[in-house]
Parts: C-alpha cells; structure tokens; sequence
C-alpha cells in the first residue's frame, strides 16, 4: 500500500536522524511505530472498564436514586441523613 503523509520539518528532521542512527528506511520506521501504536491501542480500557470501579460505589442510598434525587440533594446540602 503506498501512503503519503506531510510531515512538519521538525518532525522530518527528526525521523531523519533516527533512520540514519537505526540504519532503517523511514517506511521501516513509520510501519514500526504505526504497529506499536495500533497494538497500544488494543491494550487501552475501554470507558466500562475505566468506571467500573465506580459503579454503585454510592451505597450510602436505598431505593431508586434517580426518582429522589431532588429529595436525596437537598438531605445531603441540609447536612441531614438519608435513612
């Protein structure tokens, strides 16, 4: 597959000098770097993952939150239990 990218100078220059420190062409380098980025990609959490610590930490209620939420609200800001 053949791919054409602009790259800013600095970060030409850059892939550059790592090819000529690695003795790689810069497709090598690019493929490689793109791979390591894909499969870093596979590895990351998905957003259930990362909240699911969370879910349900609130245990300090009973009943259905979500329908007395105005009523749980105004208990926590008056300082007073929600029994």
């Amino acid at each position: 597959m053949t791919l054409s990218i602009h790259l800013p100078q600095p970060m030409e220059q850059a892939l550059n000098s790592y090819c000529a420190n690695h003795a790689i062409s810069q497709d090598q380098a690019i493929a490689q770097a793109l791979e390591q980025f894909l499969s870093a990609q596979d590895q990351m959490p998905n957003a259930y993952e990362l909240g699911k610590a969370g879910f349900g930490a609130d245990e300090t209620h009973s009943g259905d939150i979500a329908r007395n939420s105005k009523q749980l609200l105004r208990q926590k800001f008056r300082g007073e239990s929600a029994g």
